[in-house]
């Protein structure tokens, strides 16, 4: 693991974690906390707390398809009411404009999904069409172009170092929706195309891998921009997100090494974005390349990209429609009442207390031998490198669900170059087209029980966790390279540890 922050970035502003109501640490929690997140060498037993991944905010496991949707363990009474009606907003089905009912129309004209909760599903992962005439209503493009000019328009963006010019495409701007509303024609339908490919293993299994290529296809408003750059991505699991958000950015940031001083052949960094909630730059923690800082502004986001929901981060009532889309401009939009915008911030506020709040499920047997010796391989074979096992949260005012917590989420919240088979050759913010945050582990041996499939990766294209593992190459190639090697026992027994998470 890394342990050379990068030397520029504690100049930032903003990194200080100006999002969270912070009581700081005093000497002796300081030396408390390295020496409970210090990784273990004993593996003839499960650690103490490892069992509660989200510490006192962990929920039972549930042996159903809502194991993700269940209130932070901690959560007070009168604090319940706020997440259902926050769930209750997450799972709204909005409707398009002029509508009778003002409280959801607005929708559109361009969208992925209706509402949140058609993209993540039961709070867990979306998944690529399962056959042709499947939509893709869990997965969509992410479009953009890099800048000719090489540097960004915005003086903000252009003080972060290393940020890398892009642009939206002219006409369909940041995304490409596949749907739109009554008179409008959508942006694209999406296409792939998988070729299969054998990978042996040291005892002979063979392995078979399958590499999409991914296509727009019946684009309804002209051709994209020469260069385009498509993205795919699924939707990712919802839980942990508030315990992910209150993990200190100084704890994060030590774990950087952007030149590998420590010689250890990762080279985690951290992204630095602007945000827009807070008007500077800040950590990236959410989004598959952390190209958001925090809760707030990744639901913002998603609302006006994925439903055309306009809101007070981004209170364009057309949505992801561009000036080149004049009809979709033009349309009738719906946020002509007292709101403001289509969704406002009571609302948006509400939605955010949802997802900081959603449980982490309690591992699983967590003194089994089995698992206890795949985490001994997970552990030696270097995967902590990049999925570091556990944080202590920040001591918080007014979140005490999330407050001084010890989590076990089994990431660095850093962005790693995965090499090129995982590569979607798209930079965002200072990613480069190799790089991805390394995704948090927890829940996912329970991802099939609660999205009915073992589809992982950015964009669901592994069947099973041993494919996705062997989708690692870049900073990963060496532990890849191990698990191919090592002895079928132990390939099984790291399988299971990872169930057990």
């Amino acid at each position: 693991m890394g342990s050379v922050a990068g030397a520029d970035l504690p100049a930032y502003p903003g990194l200080d974690d100006p999002h969270l109501d912070v009581i700081p640490r005093t000497a002796d929690e300081v030396a408390r906390i390295a020496a409970v997140t210090t990784p273990t060498t004993d593996f003839t037993q499960a650690q103490p707390f490892e069992e509660r991944s989200a510490g006192a905010a962990t929920v039972r496991a549930r042996a159903d398809a809502n194991a993700f949707s269940l209130p932070s363990g901690n959560i007070t009474f009168e604090d319940e009411l706020q997440f259902k009606l926050g769930n209750g907003l997450f799972r709204k089905l909005w409707v398009s404009s002029p509508s009778s009912t003002l409280a959801s129309d607005g929708l559109g004209p361009l969208f992925n999904a209706r509402s949140c909760q058609r993209c993540h599903i039961k709070d867990g992962r979306g998944h690529p069409p399962e056959t042709a005439a499947d939509n893709a209503v869990s997965m969509f493009l992410r479009v953009s172009v890099m800048d000719p000019d090489g540097v960004p328009d915005d003086a903000n963006l252009a003080q972060i170092a290393d940020y890398i010019a892009t642009l939206p495409d002219p006409t369909y701007g940041t995304q490409l929706q596949d749907v739109a509303v009554q008179g409008h024609p959508a942006e694209y339908t999406l296409g792939i195309d998988y070729e299969e490919q054998p990978v042996t293993l040291a005892d002979g299994t063979e392995v078979s891998l399958r590499a999409p290529t991914y296509r727009a296809d019946n684009l309804g408003y002209g051709p994209l921009a020469e260069g385009a750059m498509l993205s795919p991505r699924v939707a990712p699991q919802m839980i942990g997100l508030g315990l992910l958000e209150a993990i200190p950015a100084a704890d994060i940031l030590a774990g950087a090494d952007p030149d590998d001083l420590d010689g250890d052949g990762i080279s985690g960094r951290p992204n630095i974005v602007w945000s827009h909630e807070f008007d500077r730059p800040m950590l990236g923690r959410f989004g598959l390349k952390a190209g958001n800082p925090t809760i707030m502004e990744q639901s913002s986001s998603a609302f006006v990209g994925d439903i055309g929901i306009s809101n007070p981060l981004f209170p364009a009532a057309s949505g992801e429609c561009t000036d080149l889309q004049a009809d979709c401009q033009a349309a009738i939009h719906g946020d002509g009442d007292a709101r403001g915008t289509e969704i406002d911030a009571e609302g948006m506020a509400l939605v955010t207390f949802y997802s900081r709040n959603l449980g982490v499920p309690a591992r699983r047997d967590v003194d089994n031998p089995e698992v206890l010796r795949g985490k001994e391989v997970f552990y030696t074979t270097g995967c902590t490198a990049c999925h570091r096992p556990s944080f202590v949260t920040h001591r918080l005012e007014n979140q005490p669900e999330q407050s001084f917590q010890l989590i076990w989420p089994y990431t660095d919240m850093l962005l790693h170059d995965m090499g090129p088979g995982l590569a979607d050759n798209r930079p965002e913010a200072r990613a480069t087209g190799q790089e991805w945050r390394t995704p948090p582990l927890w829940g996912i041996g329970l991802t099939e029980q609660v999205s009915g499939h073992s589809y992982f990766l950015h964009d669901g294209r592994a069947r099973s966790l041993l494919e996705a593992i062997l989708w690692h190459g870049g900073e990963a190639q060496a532990q890849r390279d191990a698990v191919i090697d090592m002895p079928s026992e132990d390939r099984a027994a790291l399988l299971r540890f990872l169930e057990s998470l």
